[in-house]
C-alpha cells in the first residue's frame, strides 16, 4: 500500500476529487470526479456516468500521465487546508463494474508514482510531505 495511515484515512472519507489529464493537443483537462481508494490494489479508482464516452477516458488511453487531487479547507480562522495530490499513470479499465449506483462499469485506475500530502494533522504551520512511490507495474 503506497499510502500512509493519515493519507488513507483522509482519502477514505472524501467523496470528490479532481482529475487532470492531458488532452489530444497536450493541454490539461481538469474535471471533478467520484473516486474510491482501492485498498486491495493501492490505487485510486475513478468512476462516473458513461465513463468510456468521456474525454478524460479517451485522454488516458493515449496519454497515461495524470494528476489527481483531493483537498478541503478545515478552518478559515486560522486558515487550515489539507489535501493529497497523487501523480501517476492512469489505466482505463472497461467493464470493471460501477463504483457507485448509477455509474457506468468503466473506470480509470490511477497508479501512484508520487504522493504529496499537506495539513492532514490539522496543525499550523501546515506540514507537507512528498515522496516517490516505487511502481510495481
Amino acid at each position: 500500500m503506497p499510502f500512509t495511515d493519515p493519507e488513507r484515512e483522509y482519502l477514505l472519507n472524501q467523496p470528490l476529487g479532481r482529475l487532470a489529464t492531458l488532452g489530444p493537443d497536450g493541454g490539461p483537462q481538469v474535471r471533478p470526479v467520484l473516486f474510491e481508494l482501492n485498498l486491495t490494489t493501492g490505487t485510486i479508482d475513478i468512476g462516473g456516468w458513461d465513463m468510456a464516452a468521456t474525454q478524460k477516458f479517451r485522454n488516458v488511453r493515449t496519454r497515461r500521465q495524470v494528476s489527481f487531487i483531493v483537498d478541503d479547507v478545515v478552518s478559515t480562522d486560522p486558515y487550515l487546508e489539507r489535501g493529497v495530490e497523487i501523480r501517476g499513470r492512469a489505466q482505463p479499465v472497461p467493464g470493471h463494474g460501477p463504483l457507485y449506483d448509477g455509474c457506468s462499469a468503466d473506470i480509470i485506475r490511477v497508479h501512484p508514482c508520487r504522493i504529496v500530502a499537506w495539513g492532514l494533522d490539522c496543525t499550523t504551520p501546515v506540514t507537507l510531505t512528498a515522496r516517490d512511490v516505487l511502481r510495481t507495474r
